[in-house]
């Protein structure tokens, strides 16, 4: 006898469908899983006959091939579990396999057959619906994210047993409610106020939550660089439904989403050491993971001390932080995840750290810090907006009253925000200005004569690129939008290029 249950592979951050093919035929007991199955995949015999057992059913002593079909898709991980014991089961006639169709089974079983949660429930939950899927049986703990998914009812399934009970009609298994999390900002613990002066960084904080900029601060140790890059994220506005959805199938696919939680509540904020190898920055290995820059979807990315990255981590970095995306490419296949998000990086100005510090004396030779600077490469930079110095705080900053608290400050971004909404409301794939393609900024962000006229005198005078020339006037657009002005106006400009530091340095 044969049956077909259906479940999903995971690739990338999407599931593709999977048909688990059963046929059991007479003969001396064999049992093989076709389809290109890893290691986890191969050893679920082993827990489903146990798990059987455990449920008063008996493992079947044929000749038993299962299929995992499309067979050219690599299969991994131990979702396939399920639907294997509820096919051998329905092979066997113990469960009617009509009762299978429009539905689609996926987890982990223990020895005892219970089922324990899985990675990648929310992209499972995605592909039911879309493929008109009525019911999805998942482990309790994975209902929570598959939850948010309207059109298809995530059925929670604690052990075997209740799941054949559900399908041989002896009871019915409940359907989790459609929940969607409210994403709203919620305290982090951590608030602009926190920071004591530093007007001009707090500044260029603003800006680049506002338009989306990557940003990169420079100062001496204990200038609040780290402490800047944290209180970002409380600068971004709340997430909507589909930038939370896109976030948390990364962190799905990668069994991070909090226990209980269905959606990311906050946008992510990822900080990883900077002994981090490229592929843990970037993604990939064996089988493909994202990597931290597709953790940060949607969120912010802090890399401290940026020059201590590998170059060739630093280097990676370039096409996500241009495309919003990192392309994994293997030889049977190449994986594209998601990586939209904000860059936030800091670096001493020189190896030890005192080159701009009036307290304490630099004792870096020149080449020390033209070395040390070179670390980060030209067209690493030009794919950063803003370069921000960050200086030593002074004792009278401390003493000084708390700034603008992060509520204050996110209320104007979220005004920009709605602007640039409405400007690119015909534009899909563009949510805010640093997202702005080469053709749009000439459309959208023309200055006018004062501005055209400092632009050529800084480009001509400090040798930029033709993509720095571009995010200054995407940097200028979002100081108008902040300024409630239609125009570019030549101060928009002009407090642009300040935020053009290395730039200026590397003249002089």
């Amino acid at each position: 006898m044969q049956s077909t249950v259906w479940s999903g592979a995971i690739v990338g951050v999407d599931a593709i469908p999977v048909a688990v093919e059963v046929d059991m035929a007479n003969g001396s007991p064999y049992f093989v899983t076709v389809g290109l199955p890893e290691g986890a995949v191969k050893e679920s015999k082993v827990r489903v006959e146990s798990a059987l057992k455990a449920s008063g059913a008996q493992f079947p002593l044929k000749r038993i091939t299962v299929n995992l079909a499309p067979a050219d898709i690599r299969k991994d991980g131990s979702a396939f579990d399920l639907p294997l014991a509820l096919g051998l089961m329905a092979a066997q006639g113990a469960v009617s396999e009509g009762a299978m169709d429009k539905m689609m089974a996926a987890g982990e079983l223990s020895l005892t057959g219970e089922l324990r949660p899985i990675k990648g429930a929310l992209p499972l939950a995605v592909l039911a619906r879309d493929r008109g899927i009525r019911d999805l049986l998942l482990p309790p703990q994975s209902c929570a994210e598959a939850a948010v998914v309207q059109g298809v009812r995530v059925r929670p399934v604690a052990t075997l047993r209740e799941a054949i009970e559900h399908l041989a009609g002896m009871r019915e298994l409940p359907v989790v409610p459609h929940n969607i999390p409210d994403a709203r900002h919620h305290d982090l613990g951590v608030d602009l106020a926190d920071v004591h002066g530093q007007h001009h960084a707090k500044r260029s904080l603003e800006v680049a939550a506002a338009g989306g900029h990557n940003l990169l601060m420079v100062g001496p140790p204990g200038s609040g660089k780290t402490m800047l890059a944290q209180r970002l994220a409380t600068l971004l506005p709340s997430m909507s439904f589909d930038e939370a959805l896109a976030a948390t199938k990364v962190y799905s696919v990668m069994g991070l989403v909090p226990p209980g939680d269905g959606l990311l509540r906050q946008r992510p904020f990822r900080a990883p050491h900077s002994t981090a190898s490229d592929v843990a920055l970037c993604g990939g290995g064996s089988p493909p993971r994202p990597g931290e820059v597709s953790l940060a979807h949607h969120g912010v990315l802090f890399l401290d001390e940026v020059p201590q990255f590998r170059r060739s981590a630093l280097e990676a970095l370039r096409q996500p932080l241009e495309e919003g995306r990192v392309t994994v490419s293997r030889a049977v296949m190449s994986i594209t995840y998601p990586a939209r998000c904000v860059l936030v990086a800091a670096m001493n100005p020189c190896p030890c750290g005192h080159l701009t510090d009036p307290r304490r004396r630099c004792t870096c030779r020149p080449p020390d810090v033209t070395n040390y600077r070179a670390r980060l490469s030209g067209p690493l930079m030009d794919r950063i907006d803003l370069h921000v110095e960050v200086p030593p705080v002074r004792s009278t900053d401390l003493e000084g009253q708390r700034g603008e608290s992060s509520a204050t400050v996110r209320a104007r971004v979220e005004k920009c925000r709605r602007i640039q909404r409405e400007r690119f409301k015909d534009a899909p794939h563009v949510h805010c200005n640093a997202q702005m393609a080469a053709a749009m900024v000439r459309r959208v962000c023309q200055p006018d004569e004062d501005g055209r006229r400092m632009l050529r005198m800084v480009v001509d005078k400090l040798g930029m690129s033709a993509r720095t020339h571009d995010r200054i006037l995407k940097v200028a657009r979002t100081i108008a939008d902040l300024d409630g002005s239609e125009h570019v106006r030549g101060s928009h400009v002009a407090e642009a290029v300040q935020y053009r530091a290395l730039d200026r340095k590397a003249e002089a």
